[in-house]
């Protein structure tokens, strides 16, 4: 298939992200305006015997302080086929025009899962001295075009980091959570959670927790759950314009892009999230909760709610986003893996992100840079 490769109108990105099954919020034209500090552009691949529109990339651009020189990168993206046998057809002419636009460096993050864990090889793990990270478990999923992929891009030049592209950039988790709801009904589904979990969810009903959904004018209730978080667990918050401009953003394109949620107890609000639609593919994308009334079980019952309400969309997978490799039970995020294994999901890992310097001198100066900040 001979492509070509140019910039194309909101609109058009628009309708070929509608044609999918699923594409990362993160590629969605709308993601440019919650990035409100760098500069997008959308691309379209196009089949030159149709001239179909094959592939679509959002791009985002930061400028280098003083020179007028950019990093370019595309978040979880771009959406292309990545099996494709001629890899070097789509990349290439992507690389050509980013660098025509003044990119010295090249970040992405192609969409492909390398394997997956099942909750009980997990569980099992957690249990074995001798596993500390989830590579140390056999995978119960391997995908063995992935690994073809990784050694296109390293023939190409595209390098990775020794973690798997910790750069610079707003680095996407290489790991997360995920429940797949394909094929399967809510009862399966529930099954699935593990005693604790289910246990939980019946306090929470029993306590009368009751999960509502809210709407703009209770961001700044979430902001209030999320700094109380942000305290507890040591973690810098974004701002409550952040999630406003999200929130508008998303949901101008789509109303039923981005939902809020909370989880309350005798009308006080003890736990809130934010839920990603994009598609068939459902996100739980940030969470936050109180120092008070973790005994009935806020976040339990607003998981099921969220699960449930996933479920009633269609989709086919809902993604508790990231989670680290570590089994270790000392590591500070160990909590965070072990609460979302009790929903009986699987673990993913990604091929990662990747990076191709266009300049290598400007590219090595703002690795530097960053590492040090």
């Amino acid at each position: 298939m001979s492509l070509t490769l140019r910039t194309i109108s909101r609109e058009q990105h628009l309708a070929y992200i509608q044609s999918l099954p699923a594409a990362s919020h993160m590629q969605v034209p709308a993601w440019a305006d919650v990035k409100a500090e760098w500069r997008s552009e959308n691309l379209g691949w196009f089949d030159d015997r149709t001239g179909e529109m094959v592939g679509a990339g959002l791009v985002l651009y930061r400028q280098l302080p003083k020179i007028k020189r950019y990093l370019a990168y595309l978040p979880e993206g771009p959406v292309i086929n990545w099996f494709a046998p001629n890899l070097t057809d789509w990349l290439e002419p992507m690389l050509a025009h980013l660098k025509q636009q003044g990119a010295f460096s090249v970040k992405m993050g192609p969409p492909v899962i390398i394997r997956r864990w099942e909750a009980g090889s997990i569980k099992a793990g957690i249990q074995n001295p001798d596993v500390k990270r989830l590579r140390d478990i056999e995978a119960d999923f391997i995908e063995p075009r992935a690994f073809e992929v990784a050694d296109k891009l390293r023939r190409m030049g595209w390098q990775q980091g020794e973690d798997g592209g910790a750069g610079f950039g707003d680095v996407q988790p290489r790991y997360v959570f995920q429940v797949p709801l394909a094929n399967r009904s809510l009862e399966e589904v529930h099954k699935n959670f593990n005693q604790l979990w289910r246990r939980n969810i019946k306090k929470a009903e029993k306590a009368g927790v009751e999960v509502v959904q809210g709407g703009y004018h209770d961001l700044e209730e979430w902001q209030r759950l999320y700094e109380i978080t942000a305290v507890r667990d040591h973690f810098r918050p974004r701002p409550l314009a952040y999630f406003q401009r999200m929130w508008t953003a998303l949901n101008t394109e789509d109303p039923n892009r981005m939902r809020l949620y909370f989880a309350r107890h005798n009308g006080v609000n003890l736990s809130a999230a934010t839920m990603l639609i994009v598609g068939g593919h459902v996100w739980y994308s940030y969470g936050a909760s109180d120092n008070i009334g973790r005994e009935v079980r806020p976040s339990n019952a607003m998981q099921w709610r969220m699960l449930r309400d996933a479920y009633a969309l269609g989709a086919t997978v809902y993604d508790l986003r990231g989670i680290s490799d570590s089994l270790d039970e000392s590591d500070h995020l160990f909590g965070l893996i072990q609460f979302k294994v009790g929903t009986g999901g699987q673990a993913a890992e990604y091929l990662g992100e990747w990076d191709f310097p266009l300049n290598k001198l400007l590219h090595k100066a703002l690795d530097i840079y960053m590492s040090r900040r």
